[in-house]
């Protein structure tokens, strides 16, 4: 599990902003507590937003994401990740194609197509298996696409549901797989096979900005 515990460029958990950001925390000294802990506390910490996107590794750092009140998938993944490491809970990083059919209209106007490429999750080895959790939407998120949050208990997988009150919400189309960090060139070459223009071109509006590397 060496792999998995270890500290990176973008798991940079010994950097003091992550002691600063779960010192309102009263630690679990249980594995499976402590990560539904610190799950629920970077799903609500920052707000969801997947219009402002920024693959140059300095943006990944898990340490510089915790500078910022919004935040997309991979970034809150990256930081749970982090944070579970720094406890000793083994984590690794995983990514998918999805297609959210809920509240996405800004985001496919500029994608110019329904796929989002890597949205990230997070995988904990909890109790003697490894286990899937989704921090990307928060509950005021959720409350203004009328979706119901998430929970996470540890030891079931927790993905977006496929549908919500009847109608589809989010649908896997392709999963990469999981790392034991941030495969950022694969990700960069992903972005550049489905989005091609976005690397044509700067991007950099109040509405939607993306950087590449």
């Amino acid at each position: 599990m060496d792999e998995f515990l270890k500290e990176t460029q973008f798991l940079d958990f010994s950097n003091l902003k992550f002691d600063e950001f779960v010192s309102k925390l009263t630690i679990s000294s249980n594995k499976k507590e402590l990560a539904t802990q610190l799950y629920y506390l970077v799903r609500d910490s920052f707000l969801y937003d997947p219009h402002h996107l920024d693959l140059r590794p300095t943006a990944l750092k898990g340490s510089t994401i915790l500078l910022k009140n919004r935040a997309w998938c991979v970034e809150k993944a990256i930081v749970l990740a982090a944070l579970a490491r720094k406890f000793d809970i083994p984590s690794r990083l995983g990514y998918a194609v999805v297609i959210n059919h809920i509240g996405a209209d800004i985001l496919e106007k500029y994608l110019l197509r329904k796929e989002i490429v890597f949205h990230g999750y997070v995988s904990l080895y909890i109790d003697h298996k490894w286990v899937k959790c989704t921090p990307a939407f928060d509950k005021r998120v959720c409350r203004i696409n009328k979706v119901t949050p998430l929970e996470w208990n540890g030891e079931n997988d927790s993905m977006f549901q496929e549908f919500e009150e009847g109608k589809q919400f989010m649908e896997y189309v392709h999963f990469y797989g999981e790392f034991s960090d941030v495969p950022i060139e694969i990700m960069n070459n992903e972005m550049k096979k489905y989005y091609p223009h976005l690397f044509e071109k700067p991007y950099d509006s109040k509405e939607f900005s993306f950087h590449h590397l």
